[in-house]
């Protein structure tokens, strides 16, 4: 036993799920299909990136393999030649839905087996009884929105009238969640998260999983920008996870990014945030270094979801996993004797697929650590034995819903 390192590409699945056609996703491939883009000229971005996919540290630890063995196809450019050096597989969702909370819950040992709830793609989307109950107890005089929409162009297209009006900006999506945006100056940051989290106590009778704050900057159209001050708040687990049963074995976990608000705070004794992967990244090695002997670093790496796979942008997301891949040998670099690195997701988002939602899909299970041999770990049926082959490493007792790979 030493420290464990849990790293979540947001989003990054491979392909392959058995219940894909049940969510609509039948043939959706992440990894797969950004290759196949790359590889045939249409991931390239003049600026940003060219050519085929190229992540050879992550194939070295076995990403290639783990994607055929998958969905049975080759991953055009990667091609390491030889034995990965990593532990590798795929882990398959057996929680109900393919959201964030789900996917986060179920590699933490606990699958989410009842159903969220989700709103209509109507306009007005909300309820209005919830929307008064909502606006009545906060004092509003309206709101903004109502209605599916991503996150970046509803600001664009209703910021200057919030900033004028001081009406908040209501919104959802696919997943089951209340996103709120509001201006950080004009509207004010403590506001919007009382404004949440009333919002979050007239949501639990709708089953709906989290509220999220997404504070913006800015003053025009053009130059309205999401800052780093986003603030989920989420229901609980429905049972103990992996880090509340570290916690009770007295270990700490170090949530980095938006770990922490995905489990409501619970079971995250030390929280660092940061804006964008570059930042998360930084925040991990900074985790590194304060965990001890028996810890858990747990990170979340959002833009992978966030800024390309809800876009449907190929080349970004491309880009965005060579960037990870040139940096990931820092993180390899600061482990010592004894530690784990996990390497997974929590759902797909395919670039390429319809729509702007999630994709049902497996995901990479890749893991590396000093002394650990290259071997496949298989196909796993839950996420849930990333957490607890962890649980397994630092010592503490296996959980009722997954099998350790260790």
């Amino acid at each position: 036993m030493s420290r464990a390192f849990l790293c979540v590409l947001d989003s990054f699945g491979i392909g392959g799920a058995a219940d894909a056609g049940a969510f609509g996703d039948a043939g959706s491939d992440t990894l797969g299909h950004i290759a196949e883009r790359c590889a045939a000229g249409d991931g390239d971005r003049e600026g940003l990136r060219s050519g085929p996919l190229t992540v050879p540290n992550m194939d070295r630890l076995g990403l290639g393999a783990a994607g055929r063995l998958s969905t049975g196809n080759d991953i055009p450019g990667l091609e390491f030649g030889g034995d990965p050096e990593g532990l590798w597989g795929f882990a398959a969702e057996v929680s109900n839905g393919k959201d964030t909370p789900s996917g986060h819950w179920e590699i933490a040992g606990v699958p989410v087996r009842f159903d969220w709830g989700y709103f209509p793609e109507t306009i007005p989307t909300f309820p209005a009884d919830l929307i008064a109950k909502i606006s009545d107890e906060a004092g509003l005089d309206g709101i903004l929105g109502d209605k599916h929409a991503s996150g970046t162009v509803i600001i664009e297209e209703l910021g200057e009238e919030h900033v004028r009006t001081g009406k908040p900006i209501f919104y959802t999506s696919a997943d089951s969640v209340i996103q709120i945006a509001a201006h950080e100056d004009h509207y004010g940051l403590e506001k919007l998260y009382e404004l949440c989290e009333i919002t979050r106590k007239f949501a639990d009778p709708y089953n709906i999983g989290r509220v999220i704050a997404r504070p913006f900057s800015g003053e025009t159209a053009q130059t309205f920008q999401r800052t780093a001050n986003r603030r989920d708040y989420s229901v609980l687990p429905p049972e103990p996870t992996l880090l509340d049963r570290l916690t009770e074995a007295g270990r700490t976990v170090i949530g980095v990014g938006k770990i922490s608000d995905i489990f409501a705070h619970q079971g995250v004794a030390k929280v660092l945030k940061g804006a964008g992967n570059d930042q998360l990244f930084d925040k991990t090695l900074e985790a590194m270094d304060m965990a001890d002997d028996g810890d858990l670093v747990f990170s979340n790496f959002i833009d992978f979801d966030s800024l390309y796979g809800h876009r449907r942008d190929v080349p970004g997301y491309a880009a965005a996993l060579e960037h990870f891949d040139k940096r990931l040998p820092e993180m390899i670099g600061k482990m010592r004797d004894g530690d784990l690195l996990v390497l997974t997701a929590d759902h797909g988002c395919d670039p390429t697929w319809k729509g702007t939602d999630h994709t049902r899909e497996n995901v990479p299970v890749l893991a590396t650590g000093p002394g650990i041999a290259g071997r496949g770990v298989g196909g796993r049926k839950t996420y849930a034995d990333i957490g607890e082959s962890v649980a397994e490493h630092l010592g503490i007792a296996q959980g009722p819903h997954g099998t350790s790979f260790l």
